[in-house]
């Protein structure tokens, strides 16, 4: 088995960091501690610009968040959201990649912010559908629930966001019990 992968992540609106449940009700969470974070991660982390849709004409930056330890937060922006698309997940994934998509950040609406776990089904579903990798996103609210959709949905990565930065488990610990039951994980480079 390769190395997954644990992506800590924060989304953004309006350049505050926030959360919700399912994509409603955001609050927010505070100014994230880059330097801290990326001093602990030494690896990726994902800002999701929730507010960046077409519809507000914004530019899409893609531009990387400088740390202590380099370049390491990329923006994401998001299609969709809670406005429906009428595309089945399974087939667009298929769509992006054949049109040469390098990897899929999937998120289920219905698990996001949840706590309670991915959706491990579509997951797994869309994981085996596809040749590329698949970050599972939406619902960890515990290390196991990160191990779930790295072996039962046979994800490539795990997103997260409540469990990180709200410190309830932090990222170092996640990779020390996702160890602890034989799920390999990409460490720092030191």
């Amino acid at each position: 088995m390769l190395a997954k992968r644990i992506i800590p992540c924060l989304d953004v609106k309006e350049g505050k960091v926030v959360k919700g449940v399912k994509f409603v009700n955001l609050r927010e969470e505070g100014d994230p501690a880059v330097k801290e974070a990326s001093e602990a991660l030494g690896s990726q982390c994902i800002v999701i610009a929730i507010d960046a849709k077409r519809a507000y004409g914004r530019p899409k930056d893609r531009s990387v968040v400088e740390t202590p330890k380099g370049p390491c937060w990329w923006q994401v922006y998001v299609e969709g959201g809670r406005t429906a698309t009428g595309k089945d997940a399974v087939e667009w994934s298929k769509q992006v990649e054949e049109l040469g998509a390098g990897e899929i950040l999937l998120t289920s609406m219905d698990y996001d912010g949840t706590q309670l776990g991915y959706d491990i089904p579509l997951t797994k579903t869309v994981s085996e559908s596809t040749n590329i990798p698949v970050i599972a996103s939406g619902g960890a609210g515990e290390p196991e629930h990160i191990r779930q959709v790295l072996v039962e949905g046979a994800a490539d990565a795990a997103l997260a966001a409540s469990i990180f930065h709200r410190g309830a488990h932090p990222v170092q610990n996640v990779k020390d019990y996702l160890a602890k039951h034989d799920v390999p994980v990409r460490q720092p480079n030191r």
